[in-house]
């Protein structure tokens, strides 16, 4: 339990590092920031909503409905998108948006490192997760012989279209920058890496 509430606090915090450095959000965090502009919803509020429709989305995956998975998404899901609407209004008095653009990228990419090792963290504490995490894990244990790269980088097709919407929509993407780029091909990499290097004890409760 100590485990899983540092990774959610870790991956909120980060979350929101590559939000208000403004060179690029990991790519649901860049869709969900494109949505709520576009309908005029608070941030943490779209966010939850999303995670909400995406726990529907793992059921179907599964195959069949399972109670543990569907309550352990929601309740990851409703502390995690207020939480990271939180660190975000913090970190607004340092101006990391105004900072140069080296030092931005550089913020940017701690966040996608913190990110990825928060994920890796919680996914294996076994208790609960955030539905578009477990979408990835769904896709990578049950479909794709548990690359953990290929998960990540399918499981980027909703919020991808999605945002791709939204720029049809406004004639603009927010959010959207190198760190989204790095997200895409890297952050799968980066938790794979994590799982055997930190907390290595912390073992995924899929068997390949």
């Amino acid at each position: 339990m100590g485990f899983l509430i540092f990774a959610i606090i870790l991956d909120a915090a980060a979350n929101a590092l590559m939000i208000d450095s403004n060179v690029g959000s990991a790519v649901w965090m860049a869709s969900g920031v494109n949505i709520s502009h576009l309908i005029n919803v608070p941030y943490g509020t779209t966010l939850f909503v999303y995670a909400v429709l995406v726990t529907v989305a793992n059921q179907i995956l599964i195959g069949k409905f399972d109670g543990h998975i569907f309550i352990s998404n929601l309740l990851f899901s409703l502390p995690f998108s207020y939480l990271v609407g939180f660190f975000s209004n913090l970190y607004l008095p340092l101006h990391f948006d105004q900072l140069n653009i080296v030092l931005r990228v550089t913020i940017d990419i701690i966040g996608l490192i913190g990110v990825s090792v928060g994920t890796s963290i919680y996914q294996r504490c076994n208790l609960i997760q955030h539905p578009n995490d477990e979408l990835a894990y769904l896709l990578r244990f049950k479909y794709l012989h548990g690359s953990a790269g290929w998960g990540q980088l399918i499981s980027y097709t909703p919020p991808v279209t999605i945002m791709l919407i939204c720029y049809l929509s406004t004639g603009k993407l927010l959010s959207v920058g190198i760190g989204t780029l790095l997200a895409v091909f890297i952050q799968g990499i980066i938790i794979g890496i994590s799982d055997k290097i930190v907390v290595p004890s912390l073992k995924h409760h899929y068997v390949l």
